[in-house]
């Protein structure tokens, strides 16, 4: 990057003339080519210096010669060089136009300074402070935004203008406005809150169609409105101009509208779920209870048989059963006996459904009402039905005339709802209700039902790009990745890697003494064995402990901001609010209290200073968002990348993805109790490099399967460090994630508990195997089904890639059983190959199967790392909402992060000094070394916070063994 190649050298050589002057020259070359303008020397890195002059081979005592005369005329000896206008009027004029053109489509001033850049770079202008940027930014998003707003006031009545001025009024109480309503968070799914949230939608509905208001407004500008007005209160919004005021109030009623479809639906599955178990139990508890009368009647079999073989007699025979029958209370007991034991044989809960549906029908029936459900397919089966149980709501009647299609239903609901009376088929009013409602939930969750004006329930085939968009991109694209440009030749490609890596494995099994197939042709694994630290990693480990400075967490914070300035993300969301005091020191509180979940008012009381708990809790409201926490530590994963010592630990190409459960307060929709973990919560979805930085987060329900969201944290990691192989445990895979990821470029390598339960798929019916003939099941792959939907496949995969659509939205609706949704079919078949490969080689490769170990570990290492951290409260966030659920996430990554990028430093600088002192460091030892370490970091007392005295800079010179 920073070396000089021979234009440069020549250039240099015949523009300056001393070697003082051609080294300042070739400094000030390099510096430019990097970052497109000059800055000021005192402010260029020594590390630079030091590397420029090695590659000049200059000694070490050379002094560049760089004073305010040679610099102007260096400036411009370059700019002549690299074609690069300087004219400061030229470079503004570009920069408004490349802003005025997407301003209106972005909202981010990040995003919209980073087109600014990319335009002047194109342009070959030179690129101006950051702070000319920042002000043309400010300067045309402000007009851009106030243009929004006319345009909205102009679309909307005197009638809608005085019912949305309503909204923001006080009642006579003086604490309460609609304005309060609109911004209410969702609770836990009980039926109380389903009823209150289906009457919200209605009323929702009743201020007007927003859609017709803000049409052609794009998405972006739509969410960054209805965010700002969520994060204020009645009383901010008065003080707006009526134009503002009532824009950010039609952005928010449409951005809830929809997430009030949204979370409907959610309470819905979960009510539903609710049901289902509570039948099932239902069932077992009547099991538990007739178990005396199946043990009666087996002990009367019993009897029988032992009559039976008493005489060969038919006539006695008979005689004796009868006997039998007469001393255990007479056949018609027994044949009742026999009908209620055989009536609950099986898991035929479906029965009991509606003992506990009939409190639930008035809103379950309201949900069909308020939501405008169609079908996805052209299978209008299950539409039909729901029409139909609409239709006789107020029926009373026990039985309707079987006159719909029932083809949706299994054998099991089948049996529950029919029913022959009078010579024709009727249905069971009360289980054809229960019937429908569950096939309903199911089928959001596949996809093959929608929900119109939802989001999450929206119909994916809308957020898909059209065969037509994808088509001119396929070449790139396949050629980028490997692939073959046709259908068939991605099919045939296929099959060859799994019929040669099957091959191999088979012809390498003798040799392969880790892996055990027994006599019952089950697969075992031996265990590795345990690798052994080096004598003298324990001397260093100490020396290190014993080196390593106390430091308090908040310092920690202040040290970072003050290497990486993450706390230039964070402000207000209007971009127009005037410029807070001593915002630095504010924004590290405020990111100290959420993270530590001491939470604003508890930090207010132990620190020095002039701050309240309502301060804190404003700024966490109205300058802190998701996004912006996540521009702030990508900041801080960018330095940490430019760090040596992390390439001992990792290559930054694998990532580990793994959750842990966070208690939740029990309001919160995304509240659950989770099998696995066991608490009652929801759960933060991590992904670890294998360098031990987190990359990435999401904060999910604990209903939801963790692999859904395995590959989004790739997708969304804008870091410098970008992963290609992804390890996670059995949470992290199934058969469609293993198809996305392969088709995305991305290799699924996960731990999977109990692999050898899982089917190895052949390439053909009439393939076999001489050693490993036991691991494969009968099935074979059809490669028909894959070829037939290549480009429904590709047409997922560009449409991601285009930012049309996230990963999870469609893997949720992909990694559930539907028979009708070809492509569900086709994902799971192309899992079939890509899953049978990896188990394949991670059956045959021992080094694979240690280095996921390796990295999976790393993740659950990280996960005990930040649950320290995070110590306040017994670890539990106390928010409502899904988006303040996630900030508490973000926040603790920050933290984590900021420690972690701490602790490389701190460990490079003690290394380095151990080096200089004669100790023989190996990379082995390195490698062992971990920047979770806590044992120096404090965490409790009186906070104070220091932000003039200056740490030392970060040094990138750390010598690391070969």
């Amino acid at each position: 990057m920073y070396t000089p190649t021979p234009a440069d050298v020549a250039f240099v050589s015949t523009t300056a003339r001393g070697p003082n002057q051609k080294f300042a020259l070739m400094i000030l070359l390099k510096v430019f080519q990097k970052l497109g303008y000059f800055p000021a020397p005192k402010l260029i890195p020594g590390a630079i210096i030091g590397h420029i002059r090695g590659e000049m081979e200059l000694p070490k005592d050379l002094v560049p010669d760089i004073t305010p005369r040679t610099l102007y005329k260096y400036h411009a000896a370059i700019r002549t060089h690299l074609k690069i206008n300087g004219d400061i009027k030229h470079i503004r004029h570009v920069a408004l136009k490349a802003i005025s053109e997407v301003v209106l489509v972005m909202d981010d001033p990040a995003d919209l300074i980073n087109v600014a850049i990319e335009t002047l770079v194109k342009e070959n202008c030179e690129l101006p402070a950051f702070s000319t940027l920042d002000l043309l930014v400010r300067h045309l998003r402000n007009l851009a935004h106030q243009r929004i707003f006319q345009t909205v006031l102009s679309r909307l009545t005197e009638a809608e203008q005085a019912l949305l001025e309503k909204l923001v009024e006080t009642n006579p109480t003086g604490y309460f406005t609609e304005f309060n309503r609109l911004r209410e968070a969702p609770k836990s799914a009980t039926l109380t809150h389903l009823e209150d949230w289906t009457t919200r939608l209605t009323w929702l509905l009743s201020l007007g169609n927003m859609a017709r208001l803000l049409e052609d407004l794009a998405p972006a500008k739509i969410t960054h409105f209805a965010a700002e007005a969520r994060a204020l209160h009645a009383d901010d919004l008065r003080d707006f101009t009526l134009p503002k005021r009532l824009t950010l109030l039609v952005c928010l009623i449409y951005q809830e509208t929809i997430s009030t479809r949204d979370e409907i639906a959610d309470m819905f599955l979960k009510r539903m779920s609710k049901l289902h178990d509570r039948a099932r139990e239902e069932l077992e508890r009547l099991r538990a209870s007739e178990r005396k009368i199946t043990e009666h009647l087996v002990e009367v079999l019993a009897d029988l048989l032992q009559t039976t073989t008493e005489t060969e007699d038919d006539a006695k025979v008979g005689s004796l059963v009868r006997e039998v029958f007469q001393r255990e209370g007479g056949i018609a007991t027994l044949q009742e006996q026999c009908e209620q034991v055989s009536a609950h044989h099986g898991n035929r809960y479906q029965p009991f459904l509606w003992r506990f549906y009939a409190s639930h029908r008035k809103a379950l029936f309201q949900v069909l009402k308020v939501l405008d459900i169609h079908a996805t397919t052209a299978d209008h089966s299950l539409m039909n039905a729901v029409t139909f149980i609409l239709e006789h709501e107020h029926d009373p009647k026990k039985y309707l005339e079987a006159t719909i299609d029932l083809s949706f239903a299994n054998g099991d609901w089948l049996r529950t709802i029919q029913k022959r009376r009078r010579g024709k088929d009727w249905f069971i009013r009360q289980h054809l209700e229960t019937c429908v409602l569950t096939y309903v939930a199911t089928e959001l969750k596949t996809g093959d039902l929608c929900i119109r004006g939802s989001e999450q329930f929206a119909d994916y085939r809308d957020q898909l790009l059209s065969w037509e968009a994808c088509e001119p991109q396929v070449a790139d694209y396949c050629q980028q990745l490997g692939f073959e440009t046709s259908a068939q030749g991605f099919v045939e490609n296929l099959k060859r890697w799994l019929t040669e890596v099957a091959l191999e494995v088979d012809r390498t099994k003798p040799e392969n003494q880790e892996l055990v197939i027994t006599e019952k042709g089950e697969p075992m694994l031996k265990k590795p064995l345990r690798k052994t630290a080096p004598r003298s990693f324990a001397k260093l480990e100490t020396a290190v402990a014993e080196r390593m400075p106390e430091s308090h967490v908040l310092d920690v914070l202040c040290r970072i901001d003050y290497w990486t300035k993450w706390t230039r993300h964070l402000g207000p969301l209007s971009g127009a609010d005037p410029k807070m005091e001593d915002a630095r020191a504010r924004h590290i509180l405020t990111a100290f209290a959420y993270a530590s979940y001491l939470g604003p008012y508890q930090l207010a009381r132990h620190f020095h200073g002039e701050i309240t708990g309502d301060m804190l809790a404003t700024i966490n409201r109205r300058h802190v968002t998701v996004e912006k926490l996540e521009a702030a530590i990508r900041d801080i994963i960018n330095r940490f990348n430019r760090c040596p010592l992390p390439r001992c630990w990792g290559t930054g190409k694998r990532v580990a993805a793994d959750g842990t459960q966070y208690d939740l307060a029990e309001e919160n929709l995304l509240a659950e109790k989770h099998i696995r973990y066991g608490g009652f919560g929801g759960i933060a979805y991590h992904h670890v490099s294998d360098m031990y930085i987190l990359l990435f987060s999401h904060f999910i329900a604990c209903g939801v399967w963790e692999a859904v969201h395995i590959i989004d944290g790739l997708m969304k990691n804008q870091s410098d460090i970008q992963p290609d192989t992804i390890h996670a445990d059995t949470q992290g895979q199934n058969l469609p994630v293993f198809a996305l990821s392969h088709l995305l470029g991305i290799k699924l390598m996960p731990r999977i508990r109990n692999w050898k339960d899982l089917k190895f798929y052949r390439p053909s019916k009439d393939t076999h195997y001489q050693h490993i003939e036991s691991l494969f099941c009968e099935e074979a792959i059809d490669w028909e089904l894959i070829q037939t939907h290549w480009q429904d496949l590709l047409r997922v995969v560009l449409s991601i890639k285009a930012g049309k659509v996230l990963p999870s939205m469609l893997l949720r609706k992909l990694t559930s059983y539907s028979r009708k949704n070809r492509l569900y079919q086709a994902f799971r078949e192309l899992g079939c190959v890509i899953r049978t490969v990896f188990l394949l080689q991670y059956i045959s490769d021992a080094k694979l199967r240690e280095i996921i170990q390796q990295t999976t570990n790393k993740m659950e290492q990280f996960n005990a790392f930040s649950k320290w951290l995070s110590f306040g409260n017994d670890g539990k966030i106390n928010a409502l909402t899904t988006e303040e659920s996630e900030k508490h996430i973000k926040y603790v990554d920050l933290l984590a992060n900021a420690v972690i990028l701490d602790n490389t430093f701190q460990l490079s600088k003690i290394l380095k000094e151990l080096i200089e002192e004669g100790w023989s460091i190996t990379r082995d030892e390195l490698a062992m070394l971990s920047p979770y370490m806590t044992h120096h970091v404090k965490r409790f007392g009186n906070y104070v916070m220091d932000l003039e005295t200056l740490p030392q800079p970060i040094e990138d010179d750390f010598p690391i063994p070969v």
